[in-house]
């Protein structure tokens, strides 16, 4: 079979022709009358183009959303270790509890919405944006608000030192209205985001972190705000992302048929989308809080200034390389999950292997750049040259997590967009939490090897999760796969109710 790359490529570039281009995807992948290494060569070009198309635009919004909390964190670690690591525990601690919940139950729109948009279903992309914002922000109300009033005395009774959980409590109060754009935002960013709508994101995400930047260096630098003022800075920075891509939805012609208006079945059917919105939360909140456990215990060492400290520039920069594999993590799922819901299980199948290929190479890539510069990478964050040597001599477990982590999102993208929530979230459970940080609390407390033994122990549950989410994708039926779309999306299509138009 005769392929036009340049053909192809153009196609792309037009919104409208996804479907298309998916459909001939598919056909290349079937036509077994052309040569093997033919057919591999020119699935692989339309499913890179497909790919980047979606994962650039995605890694550059994960990229920008994470550098706005990282900035705050560096203006604050100019101001002292103190704010520092105040900063890094509401942050790691407090923050991503609530980022990994609101993600997590938010995921459940990119599974409906991907297989909707896929199968032509598309009025219901608009009423699952909708289920889901309401289910959010009832949760963002309790218990996460609960959580940040409290914060405090819950870090105190975690073993955190008093004054280090003081300062935290202060930041993380300014942080209470992000809990609701959280809300807001990631099931907007879902409902985009299946739609193959993504570079809009980008481009706002762009504008809010120049906003807040030159916001948080007034606030706490020239108004001396200190820690609230940086945490209320950052909550309005959320805000804006969410106000900008709400108003793109309303006005764009690109979502004019997934979105018709506010409609008062947003209100039905919520037990059902919570329990989906449940099993999305507990994989990615097990997995997003899976390293910010190590920050906590890291609290409780001897010198836990300085572990804090250390740790933080690791997590931080971790979080920073992560967002990479989020964006492609979200390509994943929206390929997945459209390639289900049109019922093409070889190009599901393929885009798999294509993603999850060049999400491990850029990986590597990234670990090699930050052990050529473990020694003065803390830098960026702190002057003190104690915590650069300790940042140093955890380079090697942070270059280890990126590798992982090249893989690992991926592939529980992959789960998302095939609705495998509910049994991700069991292997997380053991890998994570029965051997991971069992594993690190006795090699960092027992065998007395510090912050060292705790990553280690969790770096083995992360090598073990990675190694089952392999073995179960290779294993994947996706003739099944896409059976097992079609049966959810027709439980999920209720199309007895009108919308409200605008």
């Amino acid at each position: 079979m005769e392929t036009d790359p340049p053909r192809l490529s153009f196609k792309l570039s037009v919104h409208d022709d996804h479907e298309t281009v998916s459909d001939e995807l598919e056909q290349i992948l079937t036509d077994t009358e052309a040569p093997y290494s033919k057919r591999i060569r020119s699935a692989s070009w339309v499913e890179l183009k497909l790919l980047f198309h979606l994962a650039a635009p995605a890694v550059i919004v994960y990229l920008l959303n994470n550098v706005v909390s990282m900035s705050t964190q560096i203006f604050c670690g100019h101001l002292g270790n103190l704010e520092l690591a105040a900063v890094s525990l509401g942050n790691n601690g407090i923050q991503m509890f609530a980022y990994g919940l609101m993600l997590g139950m938010g995921s459940a729109v990119e599974t409906l919405c991907g297989q909707a948009y896929g199968s032509n279903r598309h009025e219901m992309l608009g009423i699952y944006l909708q289920r889901s914002t309401v289910l959010l922000m009832a949760t963002g109300i309790f218990p996460l608000m609960m959580i940040y009033i409290f914060s405090k005395p819950i870090l105190i009774l975690l073993g955190e030192p008093a004054n280090i959980a003081s300062a935290a409590a202060v930041f993380v109060f300014g942080l209470i209205p992000q809990i609701f754009a959280y809300a807001a935002n990631f099931p907007i960013q879902k409902f985009l985001q299946a739609q193959s709508i993504i570079a809009p994101s980008a481009y706002i995400s762009l504008g809010a972190l120049v906003v807040h930047v030159l916001l948080t260096w007034l606030a706490v630098f020239k108004w001396n705000w200190g820690l609230l003022g940086a945490g209320l800075v950052l909550s309005l920075s959320w805000w804006i992302i969410v106000v900008a891509q709400f108003v793109y939805i309303v006005m764009s012609k690109k979502c004019r048929n997934t979105w018709k208006g506010f409609s008062v079945e947003a209100f039905s059917g919520l037990w059902s989308f919570f329990k989906l919105s449940a099993a999305s939360a507990v994989m990615l909140c097990l997995e997003t809080w899976y390293y910010q456990i190590l920050v906590l215990i890291a609290g409780l060492l001897k010198n836990a200034e300085v572990a804090l400290d250390s740790l933080s520039v690791c997590m931080t920069i971790n979080v920073w390389v992560f967002m990479i594999s989020v964006g492609f993590n979200a390509a994943a799922s929206v390929r997945v999950s459209n390639e289900l819901g049109a019922g093409h299980p070889k190009s599901a199948s393929f885009s798999v292997l294509v993603v999850t290929s060049c999400s491990f190479i850029i990986s590597v890539i990234a670990a090699i750049i930050v052990m050529m510069f473990r020694d003065s990478i803390s830098y960026i964050f702190t002057e003190g040259e104690v915590v650069a040597k300790a940042a140093s001599d955890l380079s090697p477990f942070l270059a280890v997590t990126i590798i992982l982590n090249g893989v690992q999102p991926v592939l529980s993208g992959v789960a998302v967009g095939c609705g495998w929530q509910a049994f991700v979230a069991y292997v997380n459970v053991g890998c994570y939490y029965l051997i991971g940080v069992p594993l690190g609390v006795l090699l960092g407390f027992t065998f007395d090897l510090g912050a060292k033994g705790i990553w280690s122990g969790m770096l083995g549950g992360t090598v073990l999760q990675t190694l089952i989410l392999l073995w179960v994708t290779w294993r994947t039926d996706w003739n099944t796969e896409v059976e097992v779309a079609k049966n959810r999306l027709s439980s999920w299509d209720d199309k007895r109710q009108p919308l409200l138009q605008n």
